[in-house]
Formats: structure tokens, C-alpha cells, sequence
């Protein structure tokens, strides 16, 4: 009896089982198929890149010009994820009433010196003769116009992330239109307010043109000579308060301290720049007024010079005009002399022998146009750029085959003691600042 209670329940088992064995084989034989050894996998996934790679090469060869490959960056219309919300709530300024860069300020000496007092871990000073300084730089936030622009962008910066590396500056790169109506030239004012009352830290704010930059990576600012200063451009008096000349001045690349001085200017000088009416009536008036200013409209130059020449009693006591060395360099008259600057002379003078600063005016890198062929600014670009970051790379034992070179090459040989190994101009690995130039025969 008990042996035939457990043969059933064995059939039982059986019974119930079986659909279960038939679902599961075929399932079996199917994986194995699909999944195979480890072998197997890995040699399926090797023919499976080769033939997508295969399929990549073909499409590329035999895609015309202009087709419709969605894989094809050229082709691509970037328009199509570069457009703006247009949410409709934007802030209309009253064109009757006189334009201003933000609310009136006139107690921002006493504010920033209170706020200095609370936050002690803050100091607007880094050294005995050392101001915090601030670098401020920045480019449209659409791509360039002109395809290659975006690249030479990427250079500058890197160019100016190198200098404030070395020098102990804190760098801030803007891409932000912060107030439609001041585009183009004057972009940089609603900026530099907003900058200058949001790091109350900062003593001095350096402004610096994309189309800027360093080429001498061991010159250090003198700012014990503008202790008694608030603006710091490259100019002369002369051209500037005599003769009224629209370039006597250069606002490329200047800097300003962190003070109701300061805010003030700004407020003065930014009446000519809403885009429309207000700028061309003012363009005619600068050309008026100013030395062989051509016909266009106002510009964040021109309006400085200006703004001096007429009322020098208020501001010119502040304001440096500085030639003794290249704030502001003309890349014209400076990069085909980077060879004999190399031969005769070494960083560290930032005037004619070595320029601190190479600025690109009129060669619009970003643009559709410039004012000189794009060949000879785009080859002139790679020069400067190459001779700033050589005296990068040679803290690394490495400098660029030539001025006009991408590829680099081996100065130095490693040693077991790098930290002992200073540049060929006699600098010390990591950082120019520390040490003291040689001077150069002239």
C-alpha cells in the first residue's frame, strides 16, 4: 500500500513537470545560441565594431557635400538648438529717462570696509604690496561667426589661465549678456559693476579683452605704483588731454580698484552705450570732438577719452595713463620682433623688449570680418600664443619646434631633482613670481 502511495506521487511529479522540461529546453538551446562562450561573445562584439566601423568609413566617403547625415558635424545646423525663449517678460527701459547701469550707489567704501571687518578669513590685500586682483574676460554666448573663431577663444584663455596661475590671480570668464541694450563694445560695463559689488574681497578688477593676450609670463604688475590710483589704462597724457586723440587710450585690457571712485566712473561713463539712438547720436559726437575719430557709432573708448579730456578736474587725479610698459600692446608693431626679442633679451620687462600684453585689435578672430586679412591675424594669433606658452612649457622641460608650431619638443632631460631645475632664463620651476630677473644687456 505504502509502495504504491509513493509511485503515484513520483507520477505526479512527473506529470506536473514535464510542460515545464519542454518550455525550458528550446529556451536553453536559443541562449546558448545567442550568448555563446565568453570566446564566442568576445568576437561577435570585435566583428560587430569592425563592421560599424567599416559601415562609418563608407558613409563618409560616399556622403555629398552638404547631405543630410545626422551623424555629420559639419553639416549640422547648430541654429536648431541654439534658439532663445522668448518668454515675454522682459524688462523695457523707459527711453525718455537716462540710462543707468544699476541703482545708485554712494556709500560702497563703507559698505565694502564693514563687510571687510565681518568676514576676517577675507583680505583685498594677499601680500605687503600684493592686492587681490580679479581677471575679467569673457565672449559672446553664441558660437563665433567665423568657424575657426571658437578655437582661437579656447587659446586666449588658456593663454590667461597660465598667467593667473602663475601670478596668483583669480580669473572669471563671462559668457552672459547681462544687459541686452549695452552689447558689443560696452558688454563689459554692467559686468564689471555687478563684479566689483558681489567680491567686495577684490581690490583690483583687471579687465582683458578676448583678442588679448600675455606674452610675457614673469612680469609682475608694479602695483605699489598705483597706491594712489584707481584706473590704470595703457595711454598718454599728452594725446589723451591735449590733443584729445580717440587712440590715446587703449580699454582692452585695464585695471580698476574696488571703491565708490570707481562706481562712480562707471556711472559716467556709460551714457553713450544703449545700442540705437542713443549710441549713434553719441558716435557723431565723439567724432565731433576727438582726433582723427573716424564716422561710427560710440564706443567704450572713445567715450573714456572723452569723458577725460572734458572733465579731468573730476577724475584725472585717479586715473594712470601707463607707457612704461605694454598694458595694451598693438600686435602689429610687436609679433614679427618675438625672434629678436628671444635672442637679445629674456620675460620679465613687459615693455618693447618683452611685451606683457599682445592685443589682437581689429582682427575680430570671432567675427564674419576684421579689419586685416584673416590669414595674417590668425597666423600672427598662433605666434603670440606659442611664444607666451613656451615660457609655460619650458618650466616642464618641453618648448614649440617654432613660433608658428602646434608640435612641441624636449629642452630637458629629466632629473631626480626637479625641483632644482630652473628654465633657460634662469627661472625657477613652478613659478616666475618668486624669482628675481637677471637684468639683459641691451
Amino acid at each position: 500500500m505504502l509502495g504504491t502511495r509513493r509511485f503515484r506521487q513520483i507520477q505526479r511529479w512527473c506529470r506536473r513537470n514535464t510542460l515545464t522540461f519542454l518550455c525550458l529546453f528550446p529556451t536553453v538551446l536559443v541562449l546558448r545560441g545567442t550568448i555563446g562562450t565568453p570566446e564566442q561573445d568576445l568576437n561577435e562584439f570585435r566583428n560587430h565594431l569592425s563592421a560599424a566601423r567599416t559601415r562609418r568609413v563608407l558613409e563618409e566617403k560616399t556622403q555629398p557635400d552638404g547631405g543630410d547625415n545626422n551623424n555629420h558635424h559639419a553639416t549640422f545646423d547648430l541654429s536648431k538648438i541654439l534658439v532663445d525663449e522668448d518668454s515675454g517678460d522682459d524688462e523695457k527701459r523707459d527711453t525718455n529717462a537716462a540710462y543707468t547701469l544699476g541703482p545708485k550707489i554712494s556709500n560702497w567704501d563703507e559698505q565694502r570696509r564693514e563687510w571687510l571687518r565681518n568676514n576676517p578669513g577675507h583680505r583685498s590685500f594677499t601680500g605687503p604690496n600684493k592686492p587681490r586682483v580679479l581677471l575679467v574676460t569673457g565672449s559672446s554666448p553664441k558660437p563665433c561667426e567665423n568657424p575657426v573663431g571658437d578655437h582661437y577663444l579656447v587659446k586666449s584663455i588658456k593663454n590667461k589661465i597660465d598667467y593667473c596661475r602663475v601670478h596668483g590671480i583669480e580669473i572669471f570668464y563671462n559668457m552672459a549678456l547681462l544687459d541686452a541694450e549695452m552689447a558689443g563694445f560696452w558688454a563689459k560695463l554692467p559686468l564689471i559693476r555687478k563684479l566689483l559689488l558681489s567680491h567686495p574681497d577684490v581690490e583690483f578688477l583687471w579687465w582683458m579683452d578676448s583678442d588679448a593676450m600675455f606674452t610675457d609670463m614673469a612680469f609682475e604688475v608694479p602695483w605699489e605704483r598705483y597706491r594712489n590710483h584707481n584706473f590704470v589704462m595703457h595711454g598718454w597724457n599728452e594725446m589723451v588731454y591735449d590733443e584729445k586723440n580717440w587712440i590715446g587710450l587703449n580699454t582692452g585690457s585695464f585695471l580698476l580698484r574696488n571703491c565708490q571712485w570707481s562706481l562712480d566712473i562707471l556711472d559716467a561713463w556709460a551714457p553713450m552705450g544703449p545700442k540705437g539712438k542713443i549710441r549713434d547720436e553719441g558716435g557723431k559726437l565723439l567724432t565731433r570732438e576727438l582726433k582723427n575719430r573716424p564716422v561710427f557709432e560710440a564706443d567704450d573708448q572713445s567715450a573714456m577719452v572723452y569723458l577725460l579730456a572734458t572733465e579731468r578736474g573730476k577724475w584725472g587725479d585717479k586715473v594712470y595713463l601707463e607707457n612704461g610698459y605694454y598694458l595694451h600692446g598693438y600686435w602689429g608693431i610687436l609679433v614679427d620682433r618675438y625672434e629678436e626679442m628671444i635672442e637679445n633679451f629674456h620675460p620679465g620687462f613687459g615693455d618693447h623688449r618683452w611685451p606683457l600684453v599682445t592685443h589682437f585689435v581689429g582682427c575680430k578672430p570671432c567675427g564674419k570680418f576684421g579689419d586685416y586679412p584673416v590669414e595674417r591675424c590668425l597666423k600672427q594669433m598662433d605666434r603670440a600664443y606659442n611664444f607666451g606658452d613656451n615660457q609655460i612649457l619650458q618650466m616642464y622641460g618641453f618648448t614649440h619646434k617654432s613660433l608658428a608650431s602646434r608640435r612641441v619638443k624636449r629642452v630637458r632631460n629629466d632629473t631626480s631633482n626637479p625641483t632644482d631645475v630652473t628654465d633657460e632664463f634662469g627661472l625657477l620651476h613652478p613659478a616666475f613670481k618668486a624669482i628675481k630677473l637677471p637684468p639683459s644687456s641691451s
